[in-house]
């Protein structure tokens, strides 16, 4: 193995910042190198340390159907993509049973998500109830549109603890959402006391080493209490579907990276969809989900790509990896995270 890997891997295992340059080093080697797999086998090493070694899974449902006029190309709910045509919005009465499951189930934390264009106000009369139908102690985040700091502190009226949100890859560009957008709702969540969720997606085969680096940099100085890789599915027969798919080998090597890259001041790391390579490379964080899916062509995902919990525990337990019991850790109140800075390589 290199030693400028293996000084790189040290140094961010001894609590070291690395830098852009070094990201890139990272990711350039060949997914089942040597030099990927003592990444990987650090990057779990580093996550032991965090949150008692345990791992988190995450409960979403999703609430709604529609074409949204932000067309990220990545989306089956784009309206460019034409999936879904018609608006189909989940009664409120499933969605509670969907979320009751999730949290009978053992899920840490459950979500709710809606489309970027979905009505706010009718978000939070829907978050409100889900969140009064729950255990007491049990968390709920928001996976919604762009909003600003009065929407914010309304989520958190609602019993919201915190949000998934995230700066794309190709975002302003396979997207109508500008950068600047993105990262303003993250700021205005921190103003409102929300907890932020992010990460490193969707990750395509056509994405260059440069565009890695400069998102992984963004998820690590954005305040977020974890961060992560997804990889993008393709959805048939659309713009982006010639691409294909990276595989899980190769995602199991950029969730390690991104791992080394947050460093400890970052005590989760996601990987999607979930896998046994991701969660074994350290990613203490998978989802099970119901009701939409933005990366499914059906209205109810769990019974097509969706996970439920059990088979999000059965990849734990392939990777020799504890699941913590009880509300996320990650979205706790006493969880510090720094607030949002300034962004760029």
């Amino acid at each position: 193995m290199k030693p400028k890997i293996r000084n790189i891997v040290d140094k961010a295992k001894a609590g070291k910042s690395i830098e852009a340059a070094e990201i890139k080093e990272l990711l350039s080697w060949p997914a089942l190198s040597e030099e990927s797999f003592y990444t990987q086998f650090a990057a779990r090493e580093m996550n032991r340390e965090l949150n008692g070694g345990r791992a988190e899974i995450h409960g979403q449902v999703g609430v709604v159907t529609a074409a949204c006029p932000c067309n990220c190309a990545f989306c089956s709910f784009a309206a460019s993509n034409g999936i879904f045509k018609e608006r189909s919005v989940q009664p409120l009465e499933e969605i509670m049973a969907q979320c009751r499951v999730l949290e009978q189930q053992g899920a840490n934390a459950i979500y709710l998500m809606a489309t970027a264009n979905f009505p706010f106000n009718d978000f939070i009369r829907i978050a409100r109830e889900v969140k009064s139908h729950l255990d007491k102690d049990s968390i709920l985040v928001a996976n919604i549109g762009d909003f600003g700091y009065q929407e914010a502190v309304a989520l958190k009226e609602a019993g919201v603890a915190g949000i998934y949100h995230a700066v794309r890859l190709g975002e302003g560009q396979v997207t109508r959402i500008k950068v600047q957008r993105r990262l303003e709702t993250m700021q205005a969540a921190h103003q409102a006391g929300l907890k932020l969720g992010t990460c490193l997606e969707p990750v395509g085969p056509e994405h260059s080493l440069d565009e890695l680096v400069e998102k992984i940099v963004i998820t690590r100085k954005v305040g977020a209490v974890f961060s992560g890789a997804a990889r993008r599915i393709p959805i048939p027969n659309t713009e982006l579907s010639r691409y294909g798919i990276v595989s899980e080998a190769r995602m199991a090597q950029i969730v390690a990276v991104v791992n080394l890259a947050t460093g400890y001041g970052i005590a989760g790391n996601c990987t999607h969809e979930p896998n046994v390579p991701g969660a074994m490379a350290g990613a203490n964080v998978l989802w099970a989900e119901s009701g939409a899916n933005p990366r499914d062509t059906v209205e109810h995902t769990e019974n097509s790509r969706g996970f439920d919990v059990a088979r999000c525990r059965d990849i734990y337990r392939e990777a020799e990896t504890p699941v913590l019991e009880g509300p996320s850790l990650l979205y706790a109140p006493s969880h510090k995270t720094g607030s949002l800075g300034k962004v760029g390589t």
